[in-house]
């Protein structure tokens, strides 16, 4: 870092900075800066142009350290200056159409850019002016020709790599014309990235992968497990540190007193053992937040002491949220409702955060002290009251995702779990079950759920502070999964599968109308039409398209169903008649019944008895 860094900062300096380097002399280029940080009411410069390494900001909190700079001794030495000015041309104005990048735009940009730069490299061009439309379709075959080294060995580079790469192309194209050795022609004229890689149109990537229902209630009844005998694990980690402080200065080694004191506690396999234990009761503490909240990692890792609170409404119903920052597209403040399990998982970092806070508070005193200007004062404070902390590098800060992808694999493969686990999953896992509440499907934590699936104004829930910051894109993401579940249930209904009730006969009718079908372009468009326009629900025993779930068939009187005009019933539901019929049967044995509930048994038994003939099953032969 150059020297007169503690110089006052007003943002005019930086402001009237050019947007790009042509035609200014070595030493004034070198000088511009880069990046800046306020430590207290001081600016401190973190980088200037000239420097081998730019600090970049705009990143969260969950981004390991390394990931936020850019070092221009990995890029190939012919391309080093005119790739610190493009990316000085894409930090101050961005690229055509967008605003200003935030890092990791940047980072990823500057990453995807080099094998390219290293393309040319093995070519021999030492200047972007001789790179033509011919250069860059070798590339191009180079780079599907490619197959991974590490995690996915052997294997192609994915569609959405590709394109990755090929942007970064097209963003050198746009930035170099900036600079004093322009790309002369557009890498593949007339066409895109996005096409180049085979991704056409408004295809989009691979969708996050749902994590299956045996694989996650393994996960989150081992998660919820640890966190129930958290506290007193924590017990014995306060009872640790305080004979640590008692025997500061003897002689005698403060881990041998550990462990003994462990082994006086009934714990096996000494201190080792026991870190790893805390470790891994903050994973399952992590579990069971972004299983019932839907918060994604970064903003899991931007959750603070004091984040949670309850509201109630007339009713006394007491509901919790947990606040936080999302930095999704400068979100802001987000409170997300949570469950008592979650409260919990939230209490109990609190308490284990504690002496990693204290760590970081003492960093900032012995920093002040040393040099009170130094920039990682200020980036120690980002990570001050944070719950999810380690150590990296010797110092205490937020857990990064690549950490967080590591422990929960760890996690999973403790549980005797293969499923390639993600901290991005659970956000889908989550809006794939607050569907399904909504579907009327309810599963575990079906309470929680089924708030979350509600109207989104939530309005019974909410005080003046609290409650009116929700995650927009969550409930887009509920819809979304709700969708895919409606659409699965159309698909069925179109099959070869009988169907009863109402409804699921006069689909079945339709369905053998061969004009009916020519009116969709295709089968994907007639299973679209068919889902959006029914209100599709599932009350367990058949699946319900009426406006509303008034009808007593929901839940006095089910084998109404049976003849609704609203309802449709599959082989899905048979065992549940299979059942009913067979219950039935025995209660016209009971003689207190009366005349009335006889009659009644005989009806139902004979609604049943029609159900399952309609689905081609004898309703005296037992189901398996």
């Amino acid at each position: 870092m150059r020297g007169n860094t503690l110089a006052a900062l007003p943002w005019a300096t930086l402001t009237a900075q050019p947007v790009d380097v042509r035609g200014l002399p070595g030493y004034e280029r070198d000088a511009l800066i880069i990046n800046a940080i306020q430590v207290d009411v001081q600016w401190v410069i973190r980088s200037r142009y000239g420097d081998d390494t730019w600090q970049l900001d705009g990143f969260t909190s969950n981004m390991a350290a390394s990931q936020k700079r850019l070092n221009f001794s990995s890029v190939p030495p012919a391309f080093r200056a005119v790739m610190r000015a493009m990316l000085y041309r894409y930090l101050r104005r961005g690229r055509q159409g967008a605003g200003q990048p935030k890092g990791m735009v940047v980072r990823q940009c500057f990453s995807a850019a080099k094998p390219f730069l290293r393309h040319l490299e093995a070519l021999k061009l030492d200047h972007l002016g001789t790179v033509t439309p011919m250069v860059c379709a070798t590339y191009v075959a180079a780079c599907k020709a490619h197959r991974q080294t590490s995690r996915s060995v052997g294997k192609p580079l994915s569609q959405n790599a590709l394109e990755k790469r090929f942007s970064a192309v097209e963003a050198l194209y746009e930035l170099s014309q900036y600079t004093d050795d322009p790309m002369p022609q557009h890498p593949w004229p007339e066409t895109s990235a996005k096409a180049m890689a085979g991704l056409t149109g408004d295809v989009r990537g691979g969708k996050t992968p749902l994590i299956p229902d045996d694989v996650f209630c393994t996960l989150f009844e081992r998660a919820d497990q640890q966190v129930e005998r958290g506290k007193p694990l924590l017990d014995l980690r306060d009872a640790l540190d305080a004979l640590a402080a008692q025997r500061k200065g003897h002689s005698e080694g403060v881990i041998r007193a550990k462990n003994r004191h462990l082994d006086a506690h009934g714990w096996e396999g000494g201190l080792r053992a026991f870190n790893m234990a805390l470790n891994d009761l903050r994973t399952a503490c992590y579990i069971v937040l972004a299983s019932t909240s839907g918060c994604r990692n970064h903003e899991l890792a931007n959750v603070q002491s004091g984040a949670h609170h309850r509201t109630q409404d007339d009713d006394g119903n007491v509901f919790h949220w947990m606040r936080s920052r999302s930095d999704k597209t400068d979100a802001g403040v987000h409170d997300w409702m949570i469950p008592k399990a979650a409260v919990r998982a939230l209490r109990l970092m609190e308490r284990w955060a504690a002496p990693y806070q204290a760590i970081i508070a003492a960093e900032i005193v012995q920093r002040r002290w040393t040099n009170p200007h130094d920039p990682q004062i200020a980036e120690a404070q980002k990570h001050r009251h944070a719950l999810f902390l380690g150590v990296s590098s010797g110092e205490v800060r937020t857990l990064s995702n690549g950490t967080w992808g590591s422990n929960l694999r760890a996690f999973a493969k403790d549980c005797g779990l293969s499923w390639n686990l993600a901290s991005h999953q659970f956000r889908r896992k989550f809006a794939n079950y607050a569907a399904h509440s909504r579907f009327g499907d309810l599963r575990y934590l079906k309470e929680h759920y089924a708030h979350w699936s509600m109207d989104m104004t939530l309005g019974y829930a909410m005080d003046e502070g609290w409650g009116q910051h929700f995650d927009i894109e969550l409930y887009a993401d509920i819809q979304a999964e709700l969708e895919d579940i409606k659409l699965g249930v159309v698909e069925t209904w179109q099959g070869d599968e009988l169907l009863s009730g109402g409804y699921g006969r006069a689909l079945k009718r339709w369905q053998r109308e061969p004009e009916n079908l020519l009116i969709f372009k295709d089968r994907a468009s007639m299973l679209t039409s068919i889902a959006e326009s029914s209100a599709i629900r599932s009350n367990g025993h058949a699946w319900c398209t009426a406006d509303s779930d008034g009808c007593v068939g929901n839940t006095l009187e089910r084998t109404r169903c049976g003849d609704c005009d609203n309802a449709v019933i599959g082989r899905g539901h048979a065992a549940i008649y299979q059942r009913l019929y067979t219950d039935l049967k025995e209660l016209l044995d009971c003689l207190d019944i009366g005349e009335g509930g006889r009659q009644r048994v005989l009806r139902d038994l004979q609604r049943s008895r029609e159900v399952l003939m309609q689905l081609g099953i004898d309703p005296e032969t037992r189901i398996a």
